[in-house]
């Protein structure tokens, strides 16, 4: 998991860079930071949806639709997502397709997120600090998986606006 204190890049409304601040620092204060999503889907189309261990510092024992975490200082989004694939999933080369940014506030959360997309059928090796567990599930069944158990509120928002801008 993510030490409380990696330096993470901290930003403004505009997803300016203005400084940085240790992870315990920018959860303790809710400060604006930078994170990637990275949704994970196998050849038939069905997304990789997991488990968040009950020791992460936001959303413990949620289940999340993307793979992802912090900007760190100095790196750039598309450096974070291939980072975070290989320590969450073990994932070390896959391309990535970039999608969309959006700023997601929350009493808890105050983010700027960039999206990326990638193909990976598997097998993984889950980060046992980060990841509980995980499986793919046909995009059908997530809104039904929402009712049912906690999904991460900005990976539902993630989730919500792909399919939203897929339909277009």
């Amino acid at each position: 998991m993510g030490s409380a204190q990696e330096e993470v890049a901290i930003v403004d409304r505009d997803n300016r860079v203005i400084g940085s601040a240790t992870r315990a620092e920018m959860r303790a204060q809710n400060l604006i930071h930078r994170a990637t999503y990275i949704l994970v889907f196998n050849r038939q189309g069905e997304l990789f949806v997991q488990l968040r261990t009950m020791g992460k510092d936001i959303y413990p024992g949620y289940y999340d639709v993307a793979t992802g975490g912090v900007v760190l200082t100095g790196e750039s989004y598309g450096a974070s997502a291939a980072r975070e694939l290989a320590e969450e999933l073990g994932i070390s080369v896959v391309p990535l397709t970039a999608h969309f940014a959006f700023y997601h506030e929350a009493p808890d959360n105050r983010v700027w997120g960039q999206v990326f997309s990638c193909v990976h059928g598997g097998p993984f090796t889950l980060q046992a600090e980060e990841v509980a567990g995980g499986s793919f599930v046909p995009l059908a069944l997530i809104a039904g998986l929402a009712k049912k158990h906690p999904l991460t509120p900005d990976g539902l928002l993630v989730m919500e606006r792909f399919l939203h801008e897929r339909r277009r």
